[in-house]
């Protein structure tokens, strides 16, 4: 897997506020992810670091705590986007290595640095435009609860700032139509019925 060695503790030399919060993000992801391997990644392609300067990726392998599932989660955004120290990171999971992962949380970070007015929060919904992997019928993202994580991968605190960290879910355009006419908790209810595979590019909706 191309990426950088994470080493724990590598970033708040230089006292600013991002760097806090990076050192933040990597000190939980340390704690949480004992036994996993961690990589730090970048995007190369798009306009991210023109919203998001200090965007990057880190990528969990699988392991004690999330067997056979690979985690990545953002950090940079809180600096980018916070407001009075509250601010959001995001994480995503995938059966298998892709680096579409951290193209599809570039494309919701950058999303959501831009206009205020388009800051994204819990249970908000993005539409892709296309298939977030090929083969698969989920061509939007639902912003939930890091449920797989909880508790100890919902906020991220620090001297001087918080991050609650959203988890970015693949979804097919019906189930989104499905939020927006039901709620976010009805849509939920339907993936507990629906014993939904979050990592399955290949499932059917379940509305």
């Amino acid at each position: 897997m191309p990426g950088v060695s994470l080493p724990y503790g590598g970033a708040g030399l230089d006292g600013s506020a991002a760097a806090r919060a990076a050192d933040a993000v990597d000190r939980c992801l340390h704690d949480v992810f004992v036994g996993h391997s961690l990589e730090s990644l970048t995007q190369d392609e798009g306009p991210i670091y023109a919203r998001v300067p200090d965007f990057r990726v880190h990528a969990v392998s699988p392991g004690p705590r999330h067997p056979g599932r690979w985690t990545y989660v953002t950090t940079g955004c809180w600096s980018a986007a916070n407001h009075h120290g509250h601010g959001h990171e995001f994480v995503l999971t995938t059966y298998e290595f892709t680096r579409r992962a951290v193209e599809l949380l570039a494309i919701t970070a950058h999303f959501h640095a831009g206009p205020p007015i388009e800051r994204l929060g819990l249970g908000h919904t993005t539409n892709l435009g296309e298939a977030w992997l090929p083969g698969s019928a989920c061509d939007h993202t639902l912003l939930s609860l890091p449920y797989p994580w909880l508790p100890d991968l919902e906020i991220v605190s620090w001297d001087g700032g918080h991050a609650e960290m959203l988890w970015v879910l693949p979804i097919t355009r019906r189930e989104r139509d499905f939020k927006r006419e039901h709620g976010l908790e009805a849509l939920e209810r339907r993936f507990e019925a629906a014993g939904l595979d979050y990592t399955d590019t290949a499932r059917a909706s379940v509305v």
